[in-house]
């Protein structure tokens, strides 16, 4: 039979009749020492800061960066968010991304709480004041805290958050297998905009992992190559011909489209016949020379293996290293219009 604690008990802890005891927070700063505790024990801080429009500022203490539960992007999944990186002390292609973000976020019947440019000055100033020089920039628009219903009508108004993750971010140039994934990729409406709900996402990469492998490919309902669980995907043909899917059922990648523009050049040296999308069925990419994940902290990663069959001689491939190299070179050395210097 259960007992009866008395009330100074039932402050400190309560007993569900098990063996387990459940602690029960007596104040905030109790509960701000716990935190800590975590966060004391770390080497490194990997986040080094946090803007909440909650809290309407930035955080460096990361015992502090934490949203409310009733945020719907918390319980609903309402939200959207995108990422830039930093490297060498910049931003690379933050406007870019920053204008995808805010597209998403128009899908996803979300506004944003600040216009562009505000948003724009919290990133910078956020990445000046977390001093980090390589890593991510992750930021995210959210419906909001308010309730625990479905739709945001008790949301007083969209939540803006953002955080710096430090990360080694480095060219890639070792091949990865792949696999086909069996998990169902996202209907076009949330394909195509960078939303919270990657639970697809999750179980494709997992179940690649599963098999050994580093990711999966993603195969639409028409049968044409579409994307990988966060990253697009490319093809050189035996032909020397760049291929990238068609964007229309897939999130249009900002480093996909970069390396769309780039490409040219190797076209105009002839180490390059073509560059274009297309639909590629799966016999068709399985038949390239070339295969390639393209994605903004890679950016190029070669595939030489998919469903334990090689593509091309199985390993990485001249021109994906050379289209690497473009991608690579505007990251560190691009014009200003795409890197953007942090005033730390």
């Amino acid at each position: 039979m259960a007992t009866h604690n008395s009330s100074s008990d039932r402050n400190s802890e309560v007993n569900n009749g098990e063996d387990s005891k459940v602690h029960v927070f007596s104040s905030s700063s109790e509960v701000l020492e716990k935190l800590h505790e975590k966060w004391n024990s770390v080497k490194e801080q990997p986040y080094p800061a946090m803007y909440s429009s909650v809290f309407g500022g930035i955080i460096l203490d990361s015992a502090m960066m934490v949203i409310p539960i009733d945020d719907h992007m918390v319980h609903r999944g309402h939200g959207v968010f995108d990422t830039a990186i930093i490297l060498n002390g910049y931003l690379y292609e933050l406007d870019v991304h920053l204008n995808r973000f805010l597209r998403s976020a128009s899908k996803a019947k979300i506004s944003s709480p600040f216009p562009r440019s505000t948003l724009r000055s919290i990133l910078i100033q956020l990445a000046a004041a977390s001093q980090c020089r390589k890593g991510t920039l992750r930021y995210w628009l959210s419906a909001g805290p308010g309730d625990f219903l479905l739709t945001p009508g008790g949301c007083p108004t969209p939540a803006f958050y953002a955080v710096v993750i430090k990360d080694e971010v480095s060219q890639c140039k070792e091949g990865v297998k792949v696999i086909t994934s069996n998990i169902p990729m996202k209907q076009p409406l949330f394909a195509t905009m960078k939303n919270v709900n990657y639970l697809p996402n999750v179980l494709s990469k997992m179940e690649a992992e599963e098999k050994g492998a580093f990711a999966s490919i993603w195969v639409d309902d028409e049968g044409y190559i579409a994307e990988g669980p966060n990253v697009n995907v490319a093809f050189i043909s035996h032909d020397k011909e760049l291929i990238l899917p068609f964007f229309d059922k897939i999130l249009t990648g900002c480093t996909a489209l970069r390396l769309l523009e780039l490409a040219p050049k190797l076209v105009e040296q002839g180490r390059l016949k073509s560059v274009r999308t297309a639909n590629l069925t799966v016999d068709e990419a399985k038949g390239a020379a070339e295969m390639m994940y393209i994605g903004s902290t890679l950016p190029i990663l070669p595939i030489i293996m998919w469903d334990d069959e090689p593509i091309g001689d199985g390993k990485v491939g001249e021109l994906s290293m050379a289209l690497s190299d473009l991608l690579w070179d505007d990251m560190v050395a691009g014009d200003e219009t795409r890197r953007i210097p942090i005033p730390y």
